[in-house]
Formats: C-alpha cells, structure tokens, sequence
C-alpha cells in the first residue's frame, strides 16, 4: 500500500475556521494517528474527549483516557499517555475546534466544521470507522451508511456491534463515561475478533451491502 503521509499530527493541513479557545488551550485538536491506517476512531469535540492542552485527541479526560486503553489492548497505541505512538489506528474528532470551559458546540458549529472531517476521513480512506458517543455515532451513520434509519440511537444496543456502510465497516462504541459491566471487554473482543478476521475485504462487502 502506498503511504499516504507519514506526518503524525493534522497530515492534511487543514485549517479550522474560527478560533473560539480558552487562552491557554490549542485553537483546534487535529486528527492524529498512523494516516495510513485501517482503522478510524471518531470522537466528538475536545471537550468531551480530551486535547484541549496536548492537541491529542483521547487524552486528558476520562473518556480519552479509557478509549486509549481499549487501543493499547489490542496493539493500536504504545508510548505515553499524552502523546501515544499509534499503528494502524488514525483518531479524530467531528468537531476538532477548541471552544471555552462549558460551552458545548451548537448546530451550526457542527455543520461549519463536517466538510474538514468528512475531507479527512475520505483522505485517510480506513477500512473500520469507529465513532465515539452517541453524536459521533449519529453522524457517522447518516453520512457514511444508507442505515441510520434502522436504528434507534440506543448506544448501549449499538455498542460493539458492527454496521455495513458505504465503503465501510462501522463499529459504534458507547461514550466510554456511560460503560458498565463488561462493556470495555466487549468493544476489545469486537476490535480483536475484527483483526482476526479479513477485514481487508470489508470495504468491497459494505461497498455492495450498504
């Protein structure tokens, strides 16, 4: 396979259109990761999922902190909690820009900042979309599977279950905040059993079942 980029931190360049962040915290939280890989964690905004002061997206919160456990787990992620060396894993948020302490994106917000994501996403071109929390969840289905309407968005039916998409394979996880029982081994389970499996071929199955 040819190497999209070997940069590790925002590889495309993009360039967020507002800067709305607290002082001290990054104007924006880049898609990070391997570029090249088969699989495309998609989390929500900086904060909820953590980077706000590392630029790293899942880092720092709690839900940061326990997806990239569940990355480590299974061989994606290696090296230091705010800076984690990542192979073939790529980590991303729908909505990378910083916003200040409280305030959450609006509508608006959301929509201004798809057309960098989905420009992402299509260039990193992952086999396994893996979108974090119900709002992720929700996007993820409605643009990249012709499914949404299947389902109600009930995270704890989604969880670890596996969704044919158009040109993906889609593997909803539950906001890591909300886990209980075995939820954590559950998504490993999925994530290993996925590994063990051709998954390789999923892009051309969800092609022609999505």
């Amino acid at each position: 396979m040819q190497n999209v980029t070997d940069r590790t931190s925002n590889p495309f360049g993009l360039e967020p259109p507002f800067d709305r962040s607290d002082p001290d915290d990054r104007p924006a939280v880049f898609g990070y990761g391997d570029a090249n890989a088969d699989f495309h964690v998609i989390g929500d905004y900086p904060g909820v999922h953590g980077g706000e002061s590392t630029g790293i997206p899942f880092t720092e919160t709690e839900s940061g902190h326990a997806i990239q456990d569940v990355l480590r787990a299974v061989g994606f992620a290696s090296g230091p909690r705010d800076e984690p060396v990542l192979e073939n894993c790529f980590l991303s948020y729908i909505h990378m820009c910083s916003l200040p302490d409280g305030d959450v994106p609006t509508d608006e917000d959301y929509a201004t900042l798809e057309r960098f994501f989905d420009a992402e996403l299509r260039a990193i071109n992952a086999h396994i979309l893996l979108p974090v929390g119900a709002r992720a969840t929700d996007h993820v289905l409605r643009e990249y599977t012709t499914q949404r309407r299947r389902f109600d968005l009930e995270m704890d039916e989604l969880h670890a279950t596996d969704i044919r998409g158009r040109g993906f394979l889609v593997v909803p996880i539950k906001d890591p905040v909300e886990w209980y029982d075995d939820d954590r081994e559950a998504i490993i389970s999925q994530l290993e059993a996925i590994l063990d499996s051709d998954y390789r071929q999923t892009k051309g199955v969800a092609t022609t079942v999505g």
